[in-house]
């Protein structure tokens, strides 16, 4: 392959990328509010075009008096460009204004779409999990970062320079004829032999911009690159100074400030290190780029002042021929003078179409199905069969025709790092490398609760992070009251009201009861318990561990735990055991059998 047919090829690519970030909003349910915008905006564009058409005529009058010095042409001629100048000035706000409303609404349906991509099917927890598996080269980095900054730039840099460009080419369109008609011919002998060359000042802008745009081209096409490592960077400067927000109890705990700082440091080095060279290429494109511009505005005086000295045109022809001279240089220039704002974007698009083929690759990668049926018995869960992977294909669990009754209470059982955890995302029917075929109630989903070890609160009122995923009007007061008392957090009952960052505020132990606080207020009829009173003190735990099975019992329900304390296991009647099987490749085997012992119900 040829390297022109390959740059052909590769530019086809990037606007069939293009295209399919771009058409989508102007296919949605907003087409017509969106297209109409676009319709005026381009519209608009016309119009500014056609007043410069028509400021380009008035020079020529306007300086023409001048040099005839007829005032009375002078100065109804300056009250003619009073209404020339209003006239563009509005459409100039409207544009901006128009423009501006195209991209925030463009903008707002992208992070829409991506946000419900990211959020459906559990894509968010997947690409997580996807960065440790032998495939993480497909996944992107910081997806936040792509639904924040990318897609505002992608929209802002799309409409920007589509608007841009067509202008130029409008204007080119415009402008190209009355240079040509204002440039005459220019005549020369070579070899014995008259050459005319027909409208000169229009070729002569032609060459003058094929010359700037190759240079701009080869001075600035590392900018492209460097943009999109720039965004990545910042990113994960900004992401790890997160992180220390999140966990900045057990950092003063541990006294990491030293290996923090170091962390922090190594990441904003990245980020300099990265801007410096963006900013050197930066450097010698501006270079190029204003001494090109300032070059452009004696051009076209050093063409035609030959025809102006010899008194074949006035100094209003002069003048027009220089205005017509600039606004065809800047269209053919466009390339030029945005070329930065072409290689940001180029950058960006890359970034959003990345982002786009990680969703389709996440669901090749995942290398499992988990099959869910209804349970023939609304009071089981069935575990037909259940292959789990870890993220990098190496066999971890396998089980084969467990079954979960109502009224059970199982506690499972096994080394740390066997799987249980997984176990219990295999069942909730999110962990993506697994090949499951499980069978649960109809309503499983709406019944079911897990709690893990380390819960999530949102930051807000207290009534937010209690009702949650539900909206706290689900609940009334009264109740959510009750559920802090019963799971002994008398003293937040009465600041249901009060705002915080609830996962950082309260003590390990306390995060773990408001999630059990959670439970008791769900009331939940399948209840997986991960490790989640770990944090407590051997007689909370068996208060709260006494409400939770009274909490089950009431719903016809089940109670399975993960725990790893002799307290817990005796609030437990049956056990999955873990147990390691060399024929399956070091595979965990999953057997119930009955516990040793277990507490009475009082």
């Amino acid at each position: 392959m040829t390297a022109p047919t390959s740059k052909l090829r590769s530019f086809q690519l990037f606007v069939r990328k293009v295209a399919a970030l771009a058409l989508p909003y102007f296919r949605s349910e907003e087409k017509w509010k969106a297209r109409a915008l676009l319709a005026a905006i381009v519209v608009l564009n016309l119009g500014a075009v056609y007043m410069l058409v028509l400021i380009n005529d008035w020079n020529r009058v306007f300086y023409d008096a001048l040099q005839n010095k007829d005032a009375k042409v002078f100065w109804h001629e300056l009250g003619r460009f009073t209404y020339l100048a209003f006239g563009f000035i509005v459409i100039a706000v409207y544009r901006f204004y128009l423009t501006q409303l195209l991209q925030v609404r463009w903008r707002t349906w992208m992070t829409a779409h991506y946000l419900d991509r990211w959020l459906a099917n559990k894509a968010f927890y997947h690409f997580e999990l996807a960065r440790f598996s032998k495939h993480d080269g497909a996944i992107p980095d910081n997806p936040d970062q792509r639904i924040a900054e990318d897609v505002n730039q992608f929209t802002s840099y799309s409409v920007t320079l589509t608007m841009g460009l067509l202008n130029a080419v409008v204007t080119l369109a415009s402008f190209v004829g009355i240079l040509w008609s204002l440039s005459g011919s220019f005549g020369f002998h070579f070899d014995g032999r008259e050459y005319v060359i027909p409208g000169f000042m229009v070729w002569m802008a032609v060459a003058y911009a094929l010359a700037g745009s190759v240079i701009a081209h080869y001075v600035g096409r590392s900018l492209i690159g460097l943009n999109f490592r720039q965004q990545r960077v910042e990113a994960d400067f900004r992401h790890h100074m997160v992180r220390v927000r999140e966990y900045s109890e057990s950092i003063a705990l541990d006294q990491g400030e030293p290996v923090e700082r170091q962390q922090i440091g190594l990441r904003f080095g990245e980020v300099l290190s990265n801007y410096l060279q963006l900013l050197k290429r930066q450097k010698a494109l501006t270079w190029f780029t204003v001494g090109y511009g300032q070059a452009a505005v004696v051009f076209p005086f050093i063409v035609a002042a030959p025809r102006f000295f010899s008194g074949a045109i006035q100094l209003g022809e002069l003048m027009q021929v220089a205005s017509a001279f600039g606004r065809v240089q800047d269209s053919l220039s466009w390339f030029v003078e945005n070329y930065d704002s072409l290689a940001a974007w180029r950058a960006t698009t890359d970034r959003l179409t990345s982002f786009e083929e990680s969703f389709t690759a996440l669901a090749q990668h995942a290398g499992g199905t988990t099959e869910l049926r209804p349970s023939p018995d609304a009071d089981s869960v069935l575990i037909d069969s259940a292959e789990i992977n870890l993220p990098d294909g190496t066999p971890l669990i396998h089980a084969q025709g467990l079954v979960l009754h109502a009224g059970q209470h199982v506690l499972v059982k096994g080394p740390s790092g066997s799987g249980k955890s997984t176990l219990f995302r295999t069942l909730a029917g999110i962990w993506p490398w697994a090949r499951a075929k499980l069978a649960r109630p109809a309503d499983f989903a709406q019944r079911a609760m897990f709690l893990p070890q380390r819960p999530y609160f949102p930051n807000g009122s207290l009534r937010e992070a209690l009702a949650y995923p539900a909206t706290p009007d689900r609940y009334t007061e009264a109740q959510m009251q009750q559920a802090l008392r019963d799971a002994l957090l008398p003293q937040l009952a009465e600041q249901l009201d009060r705002e915080d960052a609830w996962g950082q505020k309260l003590s390990g132990g306390e995060q773990q009861r408001l999630a059990i606080a959670r439970a008791l207020l769900k009331q939940p009829r399948w209840l997986f318990v991960d490790e989640a009173s770990s944090a407590l003190d051997e007689e909370a735990e068996r208060v709260l561990y006494q409400r939770l099975r009274e909490l089950v019992a009431a719903q016809n329900g089940a109670l399975i735990s993960i725990a790893h304390r002799p307290g817990v296991a005796a609030f437990h009647e049956w056990q999955w055991q873990l147990s390691c099987e060399a024929s399956r490749q070091h595979a965990w085997e999953v057997q119930a059998t009955p516990a040793h012992s277990a507490a009475p119900i009082g």
